[in-house]
């Protein structure tokens, strides 16, 4: 393709239905009103000494909170303290806002997380079959809702939950911090999450859902705990942030096999930025691998990973169905990171044996971009699948630092695509330059066009 065209597709690409540039999810800054009325928990009988349950508390401020929806809505104010509660649910209209130094505590009671059914994307649970464990904090179809404050803390005191799941003595799927399903215009803010379960924030079925300025964090070793993760959710924005957790910081989903096929809902419009990132034992940001609904559109910028197993990670494999495409990373510093790269096709298991094995998944269009590494073990992995190969991988402007002891630096097979100005240099399959008229880009931020 001609460098014109090419260029003239990626300026089109650059502008909006009004002729404006667009810069991505994150630059809509929403308009936040605030709530005319407000109420303490300790209104409604809390006792923060972390030993008291508050579950009815909780339950009973939201309740009398909900008559205000249609007057501007309420604010539920936790003051300083530890308030012990398990699983409640927020309402529309509503803001729960927390104190500096009040910390929600998860009950270590699994008696108090209530049960729901699994979700319709993926079928069952997604450690065993049957109904899941209720998060902590729970959104269902609302509509405006804010959990914010002076860097107060939720607290999942997770460490039961984590040796019940390592000992195999849990009969249903682990609870999450927080989980909004099928909700619209969700904001989480200035708040620390800690030791979940297992997820910390998972919206599901969710459009206009922003984070930002909060810590989230797990040990090393505590199983399969991960950050966000935005699923079957568009309009999302995920930006100066600080997560470290066990398995996965940053993980983006949208179903499993069969189910998330039916279900048909995809993650899009995500956009990702100034976010600190580790992972113990995954990857500092994960795509996948149950992405049956498929992922696309999503804008990572100015990342630092550090001390992770890998840094960027495709996930999927046969029986997935899907997508992950138009996947533009940029400006990103790698620091003691086991693999910079990998796009996995046999990653992951099945819900059931009821999944199509012919349900292939495509992998293209993904750009990673001005990315420097120090102490890397291993540039990249790239297995594609036989039947359905990884297409326009375009790697641009890499520099890599890889540990002397490390004899290959990449790994491909069924997987092609276009390089240019990467240390040390990929593989053959990834140097084809009958792709790289689909290996552009654009750096919305400042408008810049990229073309390799």
């Amino acid at each position: 393709m001609p460098v014109a065209l090419l260029l003239l597709l990626a300026l089109c690409n650059a502008i909006g239905v009004n002729g404006e540039e667009s810069n991505g999810q994150c630059d809509l800054k929403p308009t936040l009103n605030s709530r005319p009325h407000s109420v303490s928990i300790l209104e409604f009988g809390a006792v923060g000494d972390g030993k008291t349950l508050n579950t009815i508390a909780f339950q009973n401020a939201i309740f009398y909170l909900k008559s205000f929806a249609d007057k501007g809505g309420a604010q539920l104010y936790v003051p300083p303290g530890r308030w012990l509660t398990g699983s409640f649910n927020l309402t529309s209209h509503l803001t729960l806002f927390l104190e500096k130094g009040a910390v929600i505590l998860g009950s270590q009671d699994p008696s108090h997380w209530g049960m729901v059914e699994p979700l319709p994307s993926y079928g069952r649970g997604t450690e065993l079959p049957g109904k899941r464990y209720q998060s902590l904090i729970n959104g269902y179809m609302l509509h405006d809702v804010v959990i914010t404050g002076d860097n107060g803390t939720i607290d999942g005191q997770g460490s039961v939950w984590w040796e019940w799941f390592t000992s195999h003595s849990l009969n249903y799927t682990r609870p999450h911090l927080v989980e909004f399903v099928s909700s619209v215009y969700v904001l989480v803010s200035n708040v620390t999450f800690l030791n979940a379960p297992a997820y910390s924030i998972h919206p599901v079925y969710c459009s206009n859902v922003r984070i930002h300025d909060i810590l989230v964090y797990a040990p090393p070793g505590s199983p399969y705990t991960v950050g966000i993760v935005p699923d079957s959710s568009d309009k999302v924005c995920i930006e100066d942030c600080s997560i470290r957790m066990g398995h996965d910081a940053i993980a983006l989903k949208s179903g499993w096999d069969e189910y998330g096929i039916a279900y048909g809902r995809p993650t899009t419009n995500v956009h990702i930025r100034r976010v600190q990132l580790q992972s113990s034992s995954g990857s500092s940001l994960a795509f996948g691998s149950e992405m049956s609904g498929g992922i696309s559109d999503v804008q990572v910028q100015q990342l630092h990973l550090h001390d992770s197993l890998t840094g960027i990670e495709f996930r999927t494999t046969k029986g997935r169905g899907g997508y992950i495409k138009e996947i533009i990373i940029s400006d990103v510093e790698v620091l003691n990171v086991g693999t910079a790269f990998s796009a996995i096709g046999n990653c992951g298991s099945h819900p059931d044996d009821k999944f199509d094995p012919d349900a292939l998944p495509v992998l293209e269009k993904i750009t990673l971009q001005n990315i420097v590494g120090t102490n890397i073990n291993m540039a990249g992995i790239f297995i594609g699948i036989q039947e359905s190969p990884f297409t326009s991988i375009c790697l641009s402007n890499i520099s890599l630092s890889i540990d002397s002891a490390s004899s290959d630096s990449w790994r491909c097979s069924y997987v092609s695509g276009f390089s240019e100005s990467v240390s040390p240099k990929t593989c053959p399959e990834l140097k084809n330059f009958n792709e790289s008229s689909s290996c552009f880009s654009l750096l919305k931020p400042n408008g810049r066009v990229a073309i390799l």
